[in-house]
């Protein structure tokens, strides 16, 4: 089976739906945050190992704890994963944080503070009646 076939996408496509389900319902573990996300998952074309994604909320000693409860429940994911799944090989789960939506955060805050910025020069030079992309609305 190829990395991007059909059969790899929907068996990426149905871990990631069946650990977030099992992580949000089934898990215990209390390092685990509440409002833990499964973004993404990866599963080898051997069907040996699973790269799984994660969000939490919370700040890096939160993520780090929920990261190793999830590492240490793996074998309980992996159990219920070959249970629900019918796949030859039931693969080894790796749990790697996502940070895109604290980077996204980050990013949306910059471009803020940047508009502010603008905004505050703008009204210092008086021209505040332009429009915002600088160009006149005079008809030749």
């Amino acid at each position: 089976m190829r990395k991007g076939s059909i059969k790899n996408t929907r068996i990426n496509s149905e871990v990631q739906k069946l650990l977030a389900e099992l992580i949000r319902s089934e898990l215990k573990d209390p390092r685990v945050p509440e409002f833990t996300s499964v973004t993404d998952v990866e599963v080898a074309p051997d069907l040996k190992s699973c790269k799984v994604w994660v969000s939490m909320l919370g700040d890096g000693t939160a993520v780090e704890a929920g990261l190793e409860g999830l590492r240490s429940a793996e074998g309980f994911l992996k159990r219920q994963l070959a249970r629900e799944l019918n796949l030859r090989n039931t693969p080894e789960l790796v749990f790697l944080p996502d940070n895109s939506i604290a980077y996204g955060n980050h990013m949306s805050r910059l471009i803020d503070a940047v508009a502010a910025a603008d905004e505050k020069a703008r009204s210092a030079r008086g021209d505040l009646d332009d429009d915002a992309d600088g160009n006149d609305d005079e008809e030749a």
